[in-house]
């Protein structure tokens, strides 16, 4: 079934919806009555009077163009639109009237899209859209003339050398041109450059002459007048270094520039380049070397004050940054103006744009809604800026139509002002001059608030930013500053405060640094003072802000967004573990900054696609790809982190998460290290026969219940389907090749790269533990398990579940562990090995086994309720009248956590519902408790030395409250008293889940240990 094909579009008089007044009617009366008998439609008449009545430049291209318009307006503007632009390409054949056939279609270009604009046939996109069409092919059609000349002279290589013609030259075209905005009296701003690498090193200078020479032929004949006019006045000023560098150069010497030397503003330049004609293909490849210079990997919120002074400069250059009137206005670069708009958009694109490339539009509009999507633009905002740019888009248009002329200014004659109003459909001037005055001073509001240095801004996703704190009435620094802000020992604070200011630290070493943290230390000391312990939140503050390599992005990223350091100050406060990850990894605050920072985290297969969205951009490089992982891990167990703390999530919730991160960075990262591995050693022998390698999920990722620095403990099965080597460059025995892809994975995910280790990795679970081979055949994995598993290993495998890998034998992998589990044994026997093994890992934990916040292994702690419920779990099917049939595992399913089991033991009547209830409260308690300390603490829990922000965040979190609730101190789960509350609680749950684990697991009667020879469990 084919699709239908699209409408044709209906004929220009067909689609007229406006008109403009005549501010002269007796001209505007002779020009229709000129045309009238050839143009037939009478419908047209409003527009033709009204233009001409008001546009001396229209009205004089009417009279010039009085043969060709009929037709034009006949039938569609597209149509007229295609054959100006074929007839430009067409116009390269006779290169001798090149000139006159460019200016005549320019003038035929400039009436259509004059009369179209005016009357609403096209809107805005497509009146730009048709003159920077225009002016690619104008370029193109001067450009493929000038080089057709030296080839043809023999200067340059000819099509057998060349079959392209360009010699690698291309147009980068800049600004409106790029991005397909061109005003109706625009310049076109040019880059001209050259593939060096398409001609031998020993020609590069002739050939560069060569082009230049073309270059300059191309620029003198769009620009210069002649009695035709002229075709696009061509500023070819924003190639690197223009002072001293030829109208072209070669790529390479172009990209060290912008590598080397270039600026904020070439940066915002470059987000609107593209390649326009000439060596199209070259061109592109160029701007996609060129992104990371673009596009920085973080946040960029220092854009902020450089694009600030560049509009400054332009304020002070042109004289526009004065009072709003309109009478002499600047459209474009007055307050209010275009280019406020324009400097509005595209400073957030270089703020956010290397992290979303969905932010990286070439056109003011579409990049707009692209920001207001992402959230980084309130919708209300955006509607404003949008409105406004469309109509000062217009407005612009119609004050370049009268005369032809680049202006961008309002006229100051009343009467130069009517003719305005009346070109731009107004019923007056006084309601022209009242509408525009309101939409400058609306942009303005908007625009001033984000550029304006020291104020508050709202870079931040808008929907979560909030005025700054202010600190008035409060002395701004020095001694008295942390004094009046009650902090408690305020000399040793002064004295962290002077090492800043003095460029004591990396991060204040630069002036700019100095001149930012000027700004910002009353928002800082504000921040740090509304913390639990301010001057624990300052000591942690410094540690933090010493630890950087440099200040001024952070400072800027503050400047913008005064509310994180409410954030920044909370962390210091209760997480020294998350602050001090934050002076290590400082863009880890850009993930605050995205719209989702505060959401609930999705599912590993959302985040599996996002990770993979992120590889995607490295291109083929492999170690950039296992760096972006670990930013992203990074980033998004910073994200889980928080939110723990601020009781957005529950400590169930960030097992779970932290679970699905560790997940999904597996699932997106085996592939990576396939491909990489196959490049050298050939594909995985039986992938394509349904086989290939699956990892299996064991501990606390196997069951969800990760913590913020847990490692992972994996197993590698793979399955060869019969095939005995690999098939590559290096072939490798089968059994070898999944040996060391399995390093290879373990090297990829724990190897300590630019960006750290992204987990640590133990493979001890693996058949034979540390025996045995770091890959496993699933047969050999079925086999162990039938004939010489541990009882141990059995009880680690109600936690394993398979989470990455290929299909086949995840499926497989799967299907052996539950047949594993389902392997029937004598109950007794079950219950003993795991009494034994519980007394070896007690006594090896003998120094911890009495301390209630050694959670994982004080008696009656986690991993004691733990291994009653595995034991019970396979006692249960040991016992079951189905023994380890498929009924009985389906009932008791594996990758539970201890919860889970105890439910479904207390439901089948294999555990008392009391002993259940006690063990579960047991590890719902000890489990909230040790996801706090794991993400605020690194190292052992001291109460004495916990402070108040660290210990209302652990009460809370071990109560169970969230953000809302009035806090542990009063919660029955930390015994109503804080701290020492919540230990009493630990200890009065750990002695009852200690006696009931007692009466499952009895201590055994002699020190034999568990089984003899057998590695001790992990």
């Amino acid at each position: 079934m084919t699709a239908a094909a699209a409408p044709a579009p209906a004929p220009f008089a067909a689609r007229l919806v406006r008109a403009p007044r005549a501010h002269e009617p007796d001209r505007g009366r002779e020009s229709w009555e000129a045309l009238a008998p050839d143009l037939g439609l009478p419908e047209l008449r409003p527009l033709i009077e009204g233009a001409a009545g008001s546009s001396p430049y229209l009205r004089d291209l009417m009279a010039k163009e009085a043969a060709w318009l009929p037709g034009a307006l006949a039938g569609p503007p597209e149509t007229a639109l295609a054959e100006i632009l074929a007839d430009a390409a067409a116009a390269i054949a006779e290169p001798r009237t090149l000139g006159t056939a460019l200016r005549r279609g320019k003038r035929r270009l400039a009436l259509l899209t004059g009369l179209a604009d005016l009357g609403g046939v096209w809107g805005l996109e497509a009146v730009t859209g048709a003159l920077s069409d225009y002016a690619d092919a104008a370029v193109e059609a001067a450009i493929r003339a000038g080089l057709a000349e030296e080839i043809a002279r023999g200067r340059l290589p000819g099509t057998e050398a060349d079959p392209s013609g360009t010699s690698g030259l291309v147009s980068i075209a800049m600004g409106k041109g790029g991005a397909r905005e061109l005003n109706y009296s625009s310049d076109i701003d040019l880059i001209f450059l050259f593939d060096e690498t398409r001609h031998a090193p020993e020609d590069y200078a002739e050939i560069r002459a060569r082009l230049v020479k073309v270059c300059q032929g191309a620029a003198q004949l769009l620009s210069k007048p002649t009695g035709e006019g002229y075709v696009f006045r061509t500023d070819l000023r924003l190639r690197p270094d223009p002072s001293v560098t030829p109208v072209c150069i070669g790529m390479d010497t172009a990209e060290r520039y912008y590598e080397s030397l270039g600026r904020t503003w070439e940066r915002a330049a470059f987000i609107k380049a593209r390649a326009a004609s000439g060596d199209i293909e070259a061109g592109e490849r160029f701007l996609g070397e060129l992104r990371p210079f673009i596009w920085r990997r973080f946040l960029d919120f220092a854009a902020i004050r450089d694009a600030h002074d560049i509009r400054q400069r332009i304020r002070d250059h042109r004289g526009v940054g004065g009072e709003i009137a309109v009478p002499g206005h600047d459209v474009k670069l007055g307050r209010g103006g275009i280019r406020e708009i324009e400097f509005f958009v595209q400073t957030r694109q270089l703020i956010c744009g290397g992290r979303d490339p969905a932010l990286r539009p070439r056109a003011t509009r579409p990049a707009l809604a692209a920001l207001t999507r992402a959230g980084w633009v309130a919708e209300e905002t955006a509607a404003t800026l949008d409105a406004a740019y469309l109509a000062h888009r217009e407005l612009e248009h119609r004050l370049q139509m009268v005369e032809d002329r680049q202006t961008h200014s309002m006229p100051t004659a009343t009467e130069a002002r009517d003719r305005i109003a009346a070109l731009a459909g107004y019923p007056d001037r006084e309601t022209m001059e009242r509408e525009l005055d309101a939409r400058f001073h609306a942009v303005a509001g908007i625009t001033e608030t984000f550029f304006a240095p020291g104020q508050s801004r709202k870079a931040q996703p808008e929907a979560a930013a909030a005025d700054a704190p202010s600190a008035a009435a409060l002395p701004a620094t020095g001694l008295a500053a942390l004094e009046a802000r009650g902090f408690a020992r305020p000399e040793a604070g002064a004295a962290l405060v002077d090492r800043w200011r003095e460029g004591a630290i990396p991060a204040t070493r630069s002036d700019r640094a100095r001149g930012l943290l000027a700004e910002l230390e009353p928002l800082i000391l504000n921040a740090l003072a509304r913390a639990a312990s301010p001057d624990e939140a300052l000591i942690q503050f410094d540690r933090f802000l010493s630890g950087l390599p440099a200040g001024v992005q952070i400072l800027s990223l503050f400047s913008a967004n005064p509310r994180l350091l409410d954030l920044i100050a909370e962390i210091c406060a209760v997480a020294p573990r998350l602050a001090d990850e934050l002076g290590r990894n400082s863009r880890v605050i850009d993930a605050i900054l995205a719209t989702d920072f505060f959401r609930p985290l999705p599912d590993a297969d959302a985040l599996e696609a996002e990770l993979k969205g992120w590889l995607a951009r490295e291109g083929e490089d492999y170690e950039r790809k296992l760096d972006a992982a670990r930013v992203w891990a990074k980033e998004m167990r910073f994200r889980m982190g928080v939110q723990l703390l601020r009781g957005i999530a529950g400590a169930e919730e960030a097992g779970r998460g932290f679970s699905a991160i560790a997940e999904a960075a597996l699932r997106a990262l085996m592939p990576e290290v396939e491909a990489d591995f196959a490049r050298r050693y050939g594909p995985a022998p039986g992938a394509g026969q349904g086989g290939g390698a699956a990892v299996l999920a064991m501990g606390r990722l196997g069951s969800r219940e990760m913590t913020a620095n847990s490692d992972l403990d994996l197993i590698l099965l793979f399955d060869a389907a019969g095939e005995e080597a690999s098939d590559g460059p290096k072939s490798l025995s089968s059994a070898v090749w999944y040996a060391r892809f399995a390093q290879a994975l373990i090297r990829a995910v724990s190897a300590k790269t630019a960006e750290g280790a992204l987990y640590e990795i133990d493979m001890r679970l693996r058949p034979s533990g540390r025996q045995g081979t770091v890959a496993t055949s699933i047969e050999g994995f079925r086999n162990y398990h039938a004939e010489r598993a541990w009882t141990w290993e059995r009880m680690a495998l109600t936690r394993a579940r398979a989470v990455a890998g290929h299909d086949g034998p995840m499926a497989a992998a799967e299907a052996a562990i539950a047949e594993a589990l389902g392997r029937r044994r004598a109950p007794e026997k079950t219950r003993a090995d795991a009494a034994e093994m519980r007394a070896r890992v007690a006594e090896a934990a003998r120094a911890g086994r009495r301390e209630p916040w050694a959670v994982k292994r004080v008696r009656g702690g986690l991993m004691d309720v733990e291994f009653a419920a595995q034991a019970g779990l396979l006692a249960d099917i040991d016992a079951s009248p189905e023994g380890g049939s498929e009924t009985a595992c389906a009932a008791l399913p594996h990758a539970v956590d201890a919860p889970r089991a105890l439910r479904a033991l207390a439901e089948r009547g294999a555990m008392t519902v009391e002993d259940a209830e006690t063990l579960a409260e047991a590890h719902a308690l000890q489990s909230r408790a040790l996801q706090a300390l794991r993400v605020t603490l690194v190292g052992r829990f001291d109460p004495e030395t916990a402070g108040a922000g660290m210990e209302g965040v652990l009460c809370r979190v071990a109560a169970g409250e969230d953000a809302g609730a009035a806090g542990a101190a009063g919660s029955e789960a930390s015994g109503g008293g804080g701290i020492p509350g919540l230990e009493a609680a630990l200890r009065a749950a750990q002695a009852r889940a200690g006696d009931v684990v007692d009466r499952l697991l009895p201590p055994p009667d002699d020190d034999d240990g568990p089984e003899a020879g057998a590695d001790p469990a992990p």
